[in-house]
């Protein structure tokens, strides 16, 4: 493979999973997380901790998706990676079209599930002093984020990107496009959910994910007439 078709494949999985994670994750459960604790600590101290939890879990899923053609023929693990798109893709526009409830109150959930932490912590009583580096809520945000984003539809994504794409350019785009809505949340996320339409973010998702399964079956589809014409 030359070094442009290198290149070109770089900045396509670059380009996806940076788009990709800038739709799905506005008014997502790790982006509500990242709101309510900036509100509650320091803005820098949750942004490090969140960031920090989804560029690993982005790293592991991209190392993920590169791996799974060695265990599985490459051919088989593109077509994997077209039906998740278009699952996800059709799923989130069947939800938000035809069986839209006005939403799955994301923001009240986890303000719920942040408050519950708050009380088991509380109750211990256990004062312990804040380290420079690794502060108390650092720790808490790195991990309630990473638990929180394992299994997401989001991270199932990123792992069939870097199956059909770049996972170096699979892994920036998505580190990228964490940060720039992690950055979002910590700002001024709650006002901005408050004033963004769930529904629009989850058609708009929905066309995205139809449209990367579609341009991975066509590419599929001229690499194997191209095979053929050897």
């Amino acid at each position: 493979m030359c070094s442009s078709d290198l290149d070109n494949e770089f900045l396509e999985g670059l380009v996806k999973s940076g788009t990709m994670i800038l739709i799905s994750e506005i008014g997502d459960k790790t982006f509500f997380i990242a709101a309510i604790m900036a509100m509650r600590h320091s803005r820098l101290t949750v942004f490090t901790g969140a960031i920090g939890a989804l560029g690993v879990m982005t790293a592991l899923s991209a190392a993920m998706g590169w791996a799974a053609p060695n265990l599985i023929s490459k051919e088989i693990t593109h077509y994997l990676a077209v039906g998740l798109f278009f699952f996800f893709g059709l799923r989130s526009l069947y939800e938000s079209i035809f069986a839209w409830d006005g939403g799955g109150d994301e923001l009240a959930e986890t303000e719920a599930e942040l408050a519950d932490a708050d009380k088991k912590k509380k109750s211990t009583k256990k004062k312990k002093k804040k380290a420079a580096l690794l502060s108390p809520v650092l720790v808490e945000t790195f991990v309630i984020t990473f638990l929180a984003e394992w299994g997401d539809r989001s991270q199932i994504a990123t792992i069939g990107l870097a199956a059909s794409s770049d996972p170096v350019g699979v892994t920036i785009g998505g580190v990228v496009g964490h940060a720039v809505c992690t950055g979002a949340a910590v700002i001024g996320g709650r006002h901005m959910a408050e004033h963004i339409s769930e529904r629009a973010v989850a058609i708009a998702g929905g066309v995205l994910f139809c449209l990367f399964g579609a341009q991975d079956r066509k590419s599929t589809r001229l690499n194997s007439s191209h095979l053929c014409n050897l």
